[in-house]
């Protein structure tokens, strides 16, 4: 599978992200995490101790100027359009378990005029990996969804789209799918979160009812207490494990 996670800030999708990771290792599955969300808290949710030793993709500007022949900043020239990727997940993760994880870093948004070597290299790499990877890819996005071009939205099975009851959250989630439709990424999903009550959940479904929902995690302190703790959401005794353990088998 290569999953792409997405939703509006606050919502909890680096929290699903992590279960959903964490499942699947726990499954046997050799997993290649993604933290492609700027505030970068994948690796701490996982559980990765050693974060501090990723270094996002983005900021390494002599490995961008060795792949694109060009330095970063700077301003004309020629530079590869194709640099090669294939060795950066293996040289450039952290492991846990079966678990590599990643950071991408910042990569320019669409419309600002700029082609750059940092945003060439960071788009190559994705490709590779959604394109040419066996593993099972789980990428924690951002809210917009830059990271992703026609290229791999092709190739990424399903865009999940992370939703807790609330209209902004609901207004979010319908300019995600959007922007996906627009680089042909039909495939979405959305996982209901932080639900309350059977309350909750007719709420969204009334709200979005043209996107398939695939679960709902049930609102729990124990969350919030291991976000506070700085402890993996995967770690604590909680419903939502089983919840997303669900959601995998029907993935």
């Amino acid at each position: 599978m290569k999953l792409a996670v997405s939703g509006k800030g606050g919502v909890g999708k680096t929290t699903f992200s992590a279960l959903l990771i964490r499942t699947l290792n726990e499954q046997g599955k050799n997993i290649l995490a993604i933290d492609a969300d700027p505030d970068a808290n994948l690796a701490a949710a996982v559980g990765i101790t050693d974060a501090d030793k990723i270094i996002p993709i983005a900021e390494m500007k002599e490995l961008i100027f060795e792949r694109t022949e060009v330095r970063p900043g700077t301003i004309g020239g020629f530079f590869k359009l194709n640099p090669k990727v294939d060795d950066l997940p293996e040289a450039l993760s952290v492991k846990l378990g079966n678990i590599k994880l990643m950071r991408l870093g910042g990569v320019k948004k669409g419309g600002s005029g700029c082609i750059c070597p940092e945003s060439t290299l960071l788009k190559a790499l994705v490709t590779h990996i959604v394109l040419s990877r066996d593993d099972v890819v789980v990428m924690d996005m951002e809210a917009g969804i830059e990271h992703l071009g026609r290229a791999t939205a092709q190739a990424v099975d399903k865009l999940i789209i992370v939703a807790e009851p609330g209209r902004r959250s609901i207004d979010t989630a319908y300019e995600i799918k959007r922007l996906a439709s627009e680089i042909g990424l039909k495939n979405i999903a959305v996982v209901g979160n932080k639900i309350r009550s059977k309350k909750d959940e007719i709420f969204l479904k009334k709200y979005i009812p043209d996107i398939d929902f695939i679960g709902f995690i049930p609102f729990d302190d124990a969350l919030i207490e291991a976000d506070l703790n700085n402890v993996s959401p995967f770690d604590v005794d909680s419903a939502a494990k089983t919840a997303v353990n669900e959601m995998v088998s029907r993935l």
